[in-house]
């Protein structure tokens, strides 16, 4: 029993001590027994008692250690919940006479649970705490918080993993063959955040608004460091987690949390009202000069590929209102908003990385000429469908994509994700000619967008859905030889590029599949992702057997046998 003899009771120590000078061995031991055993005369008769069932005397006191032990852990817990003004003192008192046995591994939960109550534990304690690994491992997440907090460092080394996790999760779930359908937005955003690792950050930071600026500054700088949206996805899901569970000690200080509360109802709705619209502008229009900053952790917010995606929905939704009203897109403030919130975010890292927080300009050739362009596209595709189903009509060839098109998505970030909003909707309302008129201007998109894996996931689960599609030459050419093969050198583009042949490689012409199949076949340079995902694919293949052609009905009826009269001549 180590550390008994810091607070005046005999240890291993004084029992040594007691056997190596004493004459009577036997005598010394029952000395000491009687002088540091538990000390209740109607115990005494019980004892031979206990010798004779063959029960130890370390067995009999250690039981009797948990029992106390548990019964005065509930009595701190209960001091530590109750309305006594000096609850505080006691348990601090009560912490400095135990704190010398936390080396004592049957009595150190006793001075963990004290600890776990204290809000302000003396600093030597925790270094103690810190120096001793055993001691920091069995801590309480209350303990160390308070370790952590002036410990920047070592909350990193803790945070790391959790981050890492939380990156390699995203990514998976964005490259995942199996799934069909883009999986990776439907999920709502209260299941995200009850995620393993978004929930054990929130235990973490606890109410500790420290704790929760050093992991702000964590995900700031891993952003910076990779320019991986999936951080900025985080920072929104760990602020709602901490609203879900009612920190108001940290919510009401993040100057996001209104907007980024907001901006949540509508990512669940996978849409922005007028309504909500007006409040996230307000929200915009009221930062103050001095305040400028909070635009950095605004644009951040923006930055995540959720709000990204609603805000994209949205202003699909509000250009084909000025479509159905004959309005000009400046006069919508709607689509001028939503634009608003797509340059914060394209621009979240220029403005954290240059501390330069200020709104971006839009340019007036957005709103002029490209989004009419887009809308004229749209218009184009209506028409085309409407007389696709109309007898006996030929189908009007689509008007090409403008070569002011091509250069001001090469050029403008802003023009090039409307542009990749405008493929997405084309393949997910399944029009074939207005997906093949611009899915091969995507590659030309400003910084390579088009090419992300958020866009390559969703417009992949999109044409999954168009499969019939895939027995046409023509399709085949537009989405593997115009669109993919450009790329295919860079991995994540074959990796999307497998998944889509997973799910459609049936409907193929046979000789199209087979020289595919050999021209992407993935060498040593390949990471084992990619051979994984090929070998599953071509596993599927040669296991494929078509569904035998429907033979028939038999009609057992006598009338079968009766022959058909002779038609008369007229």
């Amino acid at each position: 029993m180590a550390g008994l003899d810091r607070v005046g009771i005999d240890g291993c120590d004084a029992l040594r001590e007691a056997l190596t000078n004493c004459t009577d061995p036997l005598t010394a031991i029952e000395e000491f027994q009687l002088t540091n055993g538990i000390l209740l005369p109607s115990l005494q008769p019980a004892l031979p008692f206990l010798d004779l069932h063959g029960v130890r005397r370390m067995e009999f006191h250690l039981s009797v250690v948990e029992e106390l032990r548990e019964k005065l852990l509930s009595k701190i817990s209960e001091l530590a919940a109750s309305n006594d003004e000096s609850k505080l003192q006691k348990l601090n008192d009560l912490l400095e006479k135990s704190f010398p046995v936390i080396t004592n591994t049957e009595l150190r939960p006793i001075v963990m649970g004290l600890m776990t109550q204290i809000p302000d534990i003396k600093e030597e304690y925790l270094n103690l705490i810190l120096e001793e690994k055993e001691l920091y491992e069995e801590s309480s997440v209350e303990v160390k918080r308070q370790i952590w907090q002036d410990n920047q460092s070592l909350f990193g080394e803790e945070v790391s993993p959790l981050l890492s996790q939380y990156i390699t999760e995203k990514e998976d779930l964005l490259l995942n063959h199996v799934f069909a359908a883009q999986s990776f937005f439907t999920i709502s955003p209260k299941a995200r955040r009850q995620s393993e690792v978004v929930q054990k950050l929130v235990v973490m930071v606890g109410k500790n608004l420290k704790l929760y600026e050093m992991l702000l500054n964590f995900l700031r700088t891993l952003f910076l460091r990779t320019r991986n949206a999936h951080y900025c996805t985080l920072r929104a899901e760990l602020l709602m987690a901490l609203h879900d569970m009612d920190i108001h000690e940290i919510c009401s200080i993040d100057p996001c949390h209104k907007f980024t509360w907001c901006l949540d109802a509508c990512i669940r709705e996978k849409y922005i009202d007028s309504k909500r619209a007006r409040e996230l502008q307000g929200f915009l229009d009221c930062i103050k000069k001095g305040q400028e900053p909070v635009l950095g952790h605004l644009s951040m917010i923006l930055a995540d590929p959720y709000a990204m995606n609603t805000i994209c929905q949205s202003l699909m939704k509000a250009i084909q209102h000025c479509l159905n009203n004959e309005q000009m897109p400046r006069d919508n403030n709607d689509l001028l908003l939503f634009l608003r919130m797509l340059a914060l975010g394209l621009n979240a890292w220029d403005l954290i990385d240059s501390q330069v927080f200020k709104e971006p300009k839009l340019d007036s050739h957005l709103i002029i000429r490209f989004i009419p362009c887009i809308m004229s596209f749209m218009v184009d595709d209506l028409i085309t469908g409407i007389i696709a189903k109309m007898p006996d009509e030929p189908v009007p060839l689509l008007t090409n994509v403008s070569d002011f098109y091509k250069l001001y998505i090469r050029m403008n970030p802003l023009a090039s994700i409307i542009a990749m909003c405008h493929t997405l909707h084309a393949a997910k309302v399944r029009s074939k000619m207005a997906l093949c008129r611009v899915l091969q201007s995507m590659l030309r998109c400003e910084n390579d967008r088009a090419l992300d894996d958020v866009f390559l996931h969703t417009v992949v689960g999109y044409i999954i859905g168009m499969v019939d599609e895939f027995s046409s030459e023509d399709f085949c050419i537009c989405i593997f030889d115009d669109f993919f093969m450009p790329s295919i050198s860079k991995e994540n583009v074959m990796r999307h590029l497998l998944r889509l042949l997973y799910h459609v490689y049936h409907k193929m012409p046979r000789k199209r599949l087979e020289n595919l199949m050999t021209i992407i076949e993935p060498g040593s340079e390949h990471g084992e992702g990619v051979h994984t995902v090929y070998k599953a694919v071509q596993n599927k293949i040669a296991t494929f057997q078509p569904s035998p052609e429907p033979s028939p009905e038999h009609v057992d009826s006598p009338l079968m046998s009766v022959p058909a009269p002779t038609p008369r001549p007229y």
